[in-house]
């Protein structure tokens, strides 16, 4: 899923890691689009036609065609093939930083209204020409699925993390909140976390060019092409880390006002950052952890 992975739990829990390690090589095997043998590149490859998948791979799909339906397109899964032609063809750590220039125009997204999930047959059906993209909901999902298993394995306190999502279960140690840093841009805040996750949407890594033109992996489902915005990043709290990475990425794709008004319409807590540095709280956004004297 081209990123760290690291969990926090326990001293008497450590065997549980080897789980959580199972866990993410086993989603990222099936759901990597940059894996030519991965399960979503065969379907990716058969557009058009019905494709035998999974119950993993239904479910997740099933879970991002929910999101976009959910933001209305601002969270879109099937920006495959915008991500390829903007020069995101593999793995961010094995793309050049700067790439050649694209001939090939812009196309809109939008084409998860036509995916077909037949929960009867276990079977995904593509429009032609278009290709998944679970990454970001994938990433934000397996962090929820190993909360789960590490409460199955009895396991009372514990933090997960992968990349720009996170999610917790229990207290610390110290049986207070869980002090987490919010965001990458400089001065970047620690808030307290005592239950949920925390997912983050922003430009602050996978940047490059393609020739001339500067590029960032968040594609706006309208053109096409990057999102053009003066945000830097946006980090949402809520129940869930799949439902804070759609809600961040749906947020940064609609724009600071736009994006504030999708939050507070759906009773999402979340914090805006502006290319400036100048930062808005949305809803009931946790509390910073106090500096120490």
């Amino acid at each position: 899923m081209g990123t760290h992975v690291h969990v926090l739990l326990p001293e008497r829990h450590q065997a549980a890691v080897l789980a959580v390690r199972a866990l993410f090589a086993d989603w990222e095997l099936r759901l990597s689009r940059f894996l030519p043998d991965s399960e979503l590149s065969r379907l990716n490859a058969r557009a058009g036609q019905p494709v035998a998948v999974s119950r993993l791979l239904l479910r997740v799909a099933g879970v991002a065609v929910e999101a976009a339906r959910a933001t209305d397109g601002a969270f879109d899964p099937t920006l495959g093939s915008q991500q390829v032609r903007i020069g995101y063809d593999r793995s961010f750590d094995e793309m050049p930083r700067v790439g050649r220039a694209t001939q090939t125009p812009a196309t809109p997204g939008g084409a998860w209204r036509d995916v077909v999930l037949d929960a009867a047959s276990r079977t995904i059906t593509l429009p032609k020409r278009c290709a998944l993209d679970l990454g970001g909901i994938a990433k934000g999902m397996a962090v929820d699925a190993t909360i789960d298993l590490l409460g199955t394995r009895g396991v009372e306190g514990a933090l997960v993390s992968a990349g720009g999502d996170l999610a917790v279960c229990g207290t610390p140690p110290d049986g207070g909140a869980w002090p987490v840093l919010v965001g990458m841009e400089p001065g970047a805040q620690v808030v307290s976390l005592v239950r949920g996750a925390l997912a983050t949407s922003g430009i602050a890594r996978r940047r490059w060019r393609q020739g001339t033109t500067p590029r960032h992996h968040i594609v706006d489902p309208r053109t096409g092409e990057p999102v053009e915005s003066d945000l830097y990043e946006v980090t949402v709290a809520a129940s869930t880390c799949a439902t804070a990475e759609a809600g961040a990425t749906a947020a940064f794709v609609l724009g600071p006002r736009r994006g504030a008004d999708f939050l507070r319409q759906n009773g999402l807590a979340g914090s805006l950052t502006r290319l400036d540095g100048t930062r808005a709280h949305i809803g009931p956004w946790p509390s910073p952890v106090p500096e120490a004297a």
